[in-house]
């Protein structure tokens, strides 16, 4: 399907790659955390290891603060607590700029 002036739709050019729509190869499974750890922040929750990412809100990332659309793609727990990495996007000097962190849970809310 032609869109405007840009050729084809972007689904039409994901289509014509020949990259399966889901993967070919199943997720690995997920560890489970030792009943010592608390489970991730049930804001954001998914399952883990099922390839799909989770819209969030990014609340004041370094370097750009305030709220910002975001892709929760993974929970992880380290010393400190909880973190998520997210993708995002800012504004930059020559367009938007995708950012990809690993942010504490207390800054990432349920999208």
């Amino acid at each position: 399907m032609n869109r405007g002036h840009h050729g084809i739709s972007l689904a039409d050019r994901a289509a014509r790659s020949g990259v399966p729509a889901s993967p070919s190869q199943p997720a690995p499974p997920s560890q489970p955390a030792p009943p010592s750890q608390p489970a991730p922040p049930a804001a954001t929750r998914r399952p883990a290891g099922d390839g799909s990412g989770r819209h969030c809100w990014v609340h004041d990332p370094p370097d750009a603060p305030g709220t910002w659309p975001g892709l929760l793609v993974e929970w992880r727990q380290q010393e400190d607590g909880w973190h998520g990495r997210v993708a995002y996007a800012v504004p930059g000097a020559h367009g938007p700029v995708l950012v990809e962190a690993w942010l504490p849970a207390d800054q990432l809310k349920q999208g």
